[in-house]
Parts: C-alpha cells; structure tokens; sequence
C-alpha cells in the first residue's frame, strides 16, 4: 500500500513540475504586432530588440525570418 502512495505522490509531482515548465516557457514568448508608418503590420514571434548603434529594431516574423527596420519607419509596437 505504501509503495502505490509514494508511485501516486511521484506522478502527481512530475506532472505538477511539467505543467510549471510549460508555463514558464510560454511566458517567455511575448508575441508583437509592429505597426509601420505605412500602414502596413507585421507579426513577430518575440519583441524586437534595439540596436542603439545601427537605430534598428531587430526581431523574427511568424514564418521564423529575421527581419531588421529601422526605428525611423516605426509608428507603433504593441504586444498581442
């Protein structure tokens, strides 16, 4: 009896700890909607980063390609 207590309390543990790195991964994605002065939007898979030197932001699209615009072309950007 006891070693069916101690197998239920290992697989309720390791679903707990599954589902609390499922969790955690998802909240390092923060997906983005940037919005150019054109009018046009593009969706990005993470929020872009800054490149102080060059003044472009840096990020992927959906389609997982890197994408480079300059901060001047930039009206908005919003998370989803």
């Amino acid at each position: 009896m006891f070693y069916l207590e101690k197998n239920v309390k290992n697989k309720y543990l390791t679903t707990l700890c599954a589902a609390a790195a499922i969790v955690a991964l998802a909240g390092c994605a923060s997906p983005t909607v940037i919005t150019l002065k054109d009018g046009s939007q593009l969706e990005t898979t993470n929020k872009p980063s800054y490149d102080e030197d060059s003044g472009f932001y840096e990020f992927k699209q959906i389609d997982g390609k890197p994408v480079r615009i300059n901060k001047d072309d930039i009206h908005t950007i919003k998370k989803m």
